[in-house]
């Protein structure tokens, strides 16, 4: 075999180095997963944000892991995402399968944020959980829901500034979500919040039922990470 030029040592060595660079990266977006699914309260993180009075409005909320929530507000939350969510599913690729839901819904790495009115009446819901995603951490959002009455009155705002202010606490890079693309209400919702189109969402020419999208954290630091 033929000596090695310098240039081509030089090229391994670069590539040995982005490598390593990588799996360290991989490793630290790791480490800021375990250590926000480790926290046991979420609140104290987003403590300002949590009452919310506007509209006529006064709603506190609340985080919980799935397992600590009671059954009565989670069977409330499957209710709502189908009375919401089943006649769209139904209508795209994905098919309405409740069983499915209800197993995504409960999962042991699932948390939720529950918004409800001082008089007790539940009114919104986000079932989200710290993730890597594509190689990077993120708060993904499965779910926004909001019941009829507390639509148009910037309550799913507020809960989306709830997951963001999370994620920057956390150092997730994002806050992360998949939307329909036959809901136009829900996207023009989530980019007006300030999504947008995320790069791993599906190619358009791939004529996908659904986008991805998404809204960075605003640390730096977060994002260096």
């Amino acid at each position: 075999m033929g000596k090695k030029t310098t240039a081509s040592v030089n090229k391994s060595k670069e590539k040995r180095l982005a490598r390593k660079q990588e799996q360290y990266r991989i490793a630290d977006g790791m480490s800021h997963v375990t250590s926000a699914n480790k926290l046991t309260d979420l609140a104290s993180l987003c403590k300002e944000l949590l009452v919310y009075r506007s509209n006529d409005l006064d709603v506190e909320m609340y985080t919980q892991r799935v397992k600590d929530l009671d059954k009565s507000v989670l069977d409330w939350a499957i209710d709502l995402t189908e009375r919401n969510m089943k006649k769209l599913y139904e209508t795209c690729a994905w098919g309405w399968n409740k069983e499915k839901k209800v197993e995504e819904m409960m999962d042991d790495s699932a948390w939720y944020l529950i918004a409800k009115e001082k008089s007790g009446t539940l009114l919104a819901f986000s079932h989200f959980r710290f993730d890597m995603d594509f190689g990077i951490p993120v708060l993904y959002c499965y779910e926004v829901q909001v019941e009829a009455e507390g639509r148009r009155r910037g309550l799913g705002q507020r809960v989306l500034s709830v997951l963001e202010k999370l994620a920057l606490a956390t150092r997730m890079r994002c806050v992360r979500l998949t939307a329909l693309t036959h809901n136009p209400a829900a996207s023009a919702f989530f980019r007006a919040c300030g999504y947008v189109l995320d790069e791993t969402s599906p190619a358009l020419e791939e004529a996908a039922h659904y986008e991805i999208l998404s809204k960075a954290t605003d640390s730096t630091e977060a994002q260096e990470t």
